[in-house]
């Protein structure tokens, strides 16, 4: 039976996170290709070529839906998009993932917006993930989203594809060595941020998000710029209740600030006044 077996885990610096390979034990890898053969078998240099992807711009590249429809991935440009890689015939690690993923987005979505980026997770198994297995994996793994597409191409597209995002795999034992990674990329398609394990914290993959979504120099009005410095900064995560949510306290300190600032300056104009009389009256 097609699936994963285990996974080899290594530190990401000062973020911790860790570094994984799916060792595949079954599936059929006929005519699949892979790249990083020698990567991975060293955890180090895996990483070293992952993280060397972000900064670099990911090509303009077809895939199919799906429903079998032909989507380009220039068509998810203007606002951030998540990108997961799977193969289908994973009967472990690849569902597990993409289940914590889709918690993870539901978190996003409930406090970013739905529609404030994309989801999109691509079959790497070029020769098993048509349209119909990524419909059936998305099915199986309840995958509700809006806004989510489970996307398959060529070999030759799969392996530009990867190269560009800096994801290792290879066929290895009957399906395929991996890495469990998931890019960020922002509304110009540039990778901005690597994503590392079967399950994470939640802040791990929203924060690089938020700050895509809220923190960046945007063309709209002040207020809309405002606005989104607010959300950026009112934003919190609570981890006992593993959710965002809008801190209020923020705002008012804030606001508390900006009228002890007016108030202060009121004394002084009122000070100023009282003097500029006594000195007038004194001539």
């Amino acid at each position: 039976m097609p699936g994963c077996e285990h996974a080899v885990t290594n530190a990401l610096g000062w973020f911790l996170l860790p570094l994984l390979l799916a060792m595949s034990v079954s599936g059929s890898a006929a005519g699949a290709g892979g790249h990083g053969s020698g990567a991975l078998g060293d955890p180090d240099s895996a990483l070293a070529i992952s993280q060397a992807a972000i900064g670099r711009q990911v090509g303009d590249y077809a895939f199919l839906d799906k429903d079998g429809n032909r989507r380009l991935l220039a068509q998810y440009r203007g606002k951030p998009l998540v990108v997961s890689l799977i193969y289908t015939s994973c009967y472990h690690i690849c569902p597990t993932t993409t289940r914590h993923l889709a918690e993870v987005i539901e978190r996003a979505q409930s406090v970013l917006g739905e529609e404030s980026f994309a989801v999109v997770t691509v079959g790497f198994d070029s020769a098993r993930d048509t349209p119909a297995a990524m419909r059936n994996f998305a099915r199986d793994q309840k995958v509700a989203a809006v806004h989510w597409d489970f996307l398959s191409s060529d070999a030759a597209s799969i392996d530009a594809f990867t190269r560009d995002l800096g994801f290792q795999f290879r066929p290895a034992g009957g399906g395929f060595d991996h890495l469990l990674q998931t890019s960020i990329l922002d509304e110009n398609g540039i990778v901005r941020s690597q994503v590392y394990g079967m399950e994470y914290e939640t802040p791990i993959l929203i924060e690089p998000l938020k700050r895509l979504i809220f923190g960046e120099e945007l063309s709209e009005s002040f207020f809309t710029r405002m606005t989104n410095k607010f959300r950026l900064y009112c934003t919190v995560y609570d981890p006992a209740a593993d959710r965002y949510r809008f801190n209020s306290s923020i705002f008012v300190g804030i606001a508390m600030g900006v009228l002890m600032g007016i108030f202060f300056v009121g004394l002084l104009v009122r000070e100023w006044r009282h003097s500029a009389r006594a000195r007038s009256g004194g001539n």
